[in-house]
C-alpha cells in the first residue's frame, strides 16, 4: 500500500533544508569550540573541586547552630540595607526621567540630546553596582553615603533605558491629536505620553526596588554599608555562627522584598 507523498509524487518533508543544517551545524561547532577554549584558558585546580563538597559540609557544620547573639545589630543593620535600597530608588527613578525623555527618539528635542541621554544610560549600565561602590568609597568614604549614591547611578541607566524604550513604542495618535488642538509641550507630555507609560513606570521601578534590595545586602564588603559590612567581619573573623545568622537575615529579607515586590504589582498593575 503506497503512502500519501507516493501517491501525490511529493518527497518527504523536512523543517530544514540540507543548507540551512550544514549553518546550524556549523554555528554549533564554533560554539563547542568557544566553550571548549574557555574551559581550557582558565586555571582550573580540579582537586579543589572534587572536594568542595567535603568542605561544604564541613563549613555548614561550623555554621550550626547559629549565634543570635548580636541578632539586634543585625536586624538594625537589616533596616539600613533596606533604606539604602528604598532611598536609592527612589531618587533614581526622579532623575532617570528627564534622561529617558531625551533618550527616546520621539520625544529628544535633538541628536545631541539623544546622544547624550544614550550615552548616560550605557555609562550607567556598563558599571557594576560593586564597581561604583568601590568608586564612591573612595569619594564619600566609607557608610551609608557612598552606598545610596553607588546604586542611584546603576539603577538610573536600569530604569532610564526601559521608560526610553517604553516612550518609543507609544500610540503616537494621541500626541498628534494634542498636538494638532495646539497644546504645549507640557500638555503634550502630560496628557499624551505620561498615561501610556505609567504601567511600564510603576513596574520598573517596583523591579528595580527589588533589585536594589538584593544588591545593598554586599554593599558593606567594600565599605559602603548595610548588613554586608556585619557579614564581612564574621567571615574575616571565622565567626561562622554570626555568619549563618546573617546570611538567614538576607534571606529572609529577600523573600519578604519578593512578596512586598509581588503585593505592590497586584495593587498598582
Amino acid at each position: 500500500m503506497t503512502s500519501i507523498s507516493e501517491q501525490f509524487g511529493r518527497e518527504d518533508w523536512s523543517r530544514h533544508t540540507p543548507k540551512q543544517k550544514a549553518r546550524r551545524f556549523l554555528i554549533f561547532a564554533v560554539c563547542a569550540a568557544l566553550i571548549a577554549w574557555a574551559l581550557g584558558s582558565i586555571e582550573v585546580v580540579w582537586a579543589w573541586v572534587w572536594d568542595s563538597p567535603a568542605q561544604m559540609g564541613d563549613l555548614f557544620a561550623r555554621m550550626y547552630p547559629p549565634d543570635v547573639t548580636n541578632l539586634g545589630a543585625i536586624l538594625r543593620i537589616l533596616l539600613e540595607t533596606v533604606n539604602i535600597a528604598t532611598i536609592a530608588t527612589a531618587i533614581a527613578v526622579i532623575l532617570s526621567l528627564p534622561v529617558a525623555y531625551i533618550a527616546a527618539q520621539n520625544t529628544t528635542p535633538n541628536r545631541a540630546t539623544l546622544w547624550l541621554g544614550r550615552l548616560i544610560l550605557v555609562t550607567s549600565r556598563s558599571v557594576n553596582t560593586i564597581i561604583w561602590a568601590l568608586l564612591f568609597v573612595a569619594i564619600f568614604g566609607p557608610g551609608v553615603l557612598a552606598g545610596i549614591v553607588a546604586i542611584m547611578f546603576r539603577s538610573i541607566g536600569f530604569i532610564g533605558k526601559l521608560l526610553g524604550e517604553a516612550i518609543e513604542e507609544i500610540d503616537k495618535r494621541p500626541v498628534e491629536a494634542l498636538e494638532a488642538t495646539g497644546a504645549s509641550r507640557f500638555q503634550v507630555i502630560a496628557y499624551a505620553i505620561v498615561p501610556q507609560v505609567m504601567p511600564t513606570f510603576w513596574a520598573v521601578s517596583i523591579l528595580r526596588w527589588d533589585i536594589n534590595l538584593r544588591e545593598s545586602t554586599v554593599l558593606g564588603l567594600v565599605g559602603a554599608g548595610g548588613i554586608g559590612i556585619i557579614l564581612q567581619g564574621a567571615i574575616d573573623t571565622f565567626n561562622w555562627p554570626e555568619a549563618a545568622t546573617v546570611l538567614i537575615a538576607i534571606l529572609a529579607l529577600v523573600i519578604l522584598g519578593e512578596i512586598v515586590s509581588a503585593f505592590l504589582r497586584r495593587r498598582i498593575l
